[in-house]
């Protein structure tokens, strides 16, 4: 039986779309979550491990009672922190973010009885929300593989509840503990101190420019990381490796759809499907292919049906890596 657990926030979002339609729900870690529960429906467990508002722990309950190989005895509402967010999205792409309660950092002894799970896929949304204390204690502790997103420590939230992209300075101190790191292009940008990279004070750049990657994945993966992956939005992701001294590249196109409705969570579904394919097939270009394919499947609606089972999942992938 195999076990994955996500760690990360789960907040009561409100989510104002392109389209100017308004979505509430529970977002971040249940979209992974989910995703996964239904991909191992008869095969595992998915394990959920964060810190949420004493009112939101019954709801967020009855949202996975539907799964049955979900285990939420990690979810813990014990200090009534947890995490609430508006999203007001400008265009398919870009949103502004507001942050108006945040839980409290997932830390060693949260980890403590999961430390046989055969991955942790940490999916923050703010700096503060993992601590390095717990990958530490993870890599010493643990034989599970950890898939780690840079969404978090590239972005901060200020003391009015903007959250705004910030460099991740201290990035060197976390490579060594990161297994597989996965972000985005404009969060690349965040991770790879060069002046020519940088963000506009208006939050632009440029979305073709991805000179950067070659070396910002030499450096990464000569510090620890075992595969680096970096979204490119539609066009698909990029996945460096490491063989014999020397860097591989290979490029995973998307999977099409013919509208996109809402994307939220697609980082973290993108995240979810990495764990997968490690943990079933211990194959980074199978596991770039499950996660293209939850991200494409989480763009197609406003709530959690969007996700599928194994044999519909697989029949997908089929169709557009075969």
């Amino acid at each position: 039986m195999k076990k994955i657990a996500i760690l990360g926030p789960i907040p009561r979002d409100t989510i104002i779309t392109h389209k100017q339609e308004t979505i509430q729900k529970y977002g971040c870690a249940t979209h992974p979550a989910i995703a996964l529960a239904k991909l191992m429906k008869d095969s595992g467990e998915v394990i959920i491990i964060s810190h949420v508002h004493k009112k939101d722990h019954e709801a967020i309950a009855e949202l996975f009672s539907a799964y049955d190989n979900v285990n939420l005895d990690g979810l813990d509402s014990s200090n009534d922190r947890g995490t609430v967010i508006e999203l007001r999205f400008l265009d398919q792409n870009n949103r502004l973010e507001k942050q108006t309660a945040f839980m409290n950092p997932i830390l060693p002894r949260d980890v403590e009885p999961y430390i046989d799970a055969d991955a942790f896929v940490f999916v923050p949304i703010t700096d503060f929300e993992i601590s390095l204390s717990t990958l530490k204690y993870l890599k010493s502790n643990s034989q599970g593989l950890v898939i780690f997103d840079a969404h978090g420590q590239t972005t901060a939230m200020n003391i009015n509840g903007s959250r705004e992209r910030k460099f991740w300075i201290d990035r060197d101190e976390w490579l060594p503990f990161i297994d597989v790191l996965k972000m985005n292009l404009e969060e690349s940008m965040c991770c790879w101190f060069k002046n020519e990279y940088q963000i506009d004070e208006m939050g632009h750049y440029d979305e073709e420019n991805t000179e950067h990657l070659d070396d910002f994945a030499s450096y990464v993966l000569r510090k620890g990381v075992k595969v680096l992956y970096v979204t490119l939005d539609s066009r698909g992701c990029v996945a460096y490796t490491m063989k014999n001294g020397e860097i591989q590249k290979d490029f995973i196109p998307s999977v099409p759809v013919d509208e996109v409705i809402d994307t939220t969570g697609c980082g973290d579904s993108f995240a979810g499907g990495l764990a997968y394919g490690f943990t079933y097939h211990n194959d980074h270009i199978i596991a770039a292919q499950y996660a293209n394919t939850l991200g494409a499947l989480r763009t197609q609606g406003k709530t959690y049906e969007v996700f599928k089972d194994l044999k519909k999942t697989e029949k997908i992938i089929q169709e557009n890596y075969s």
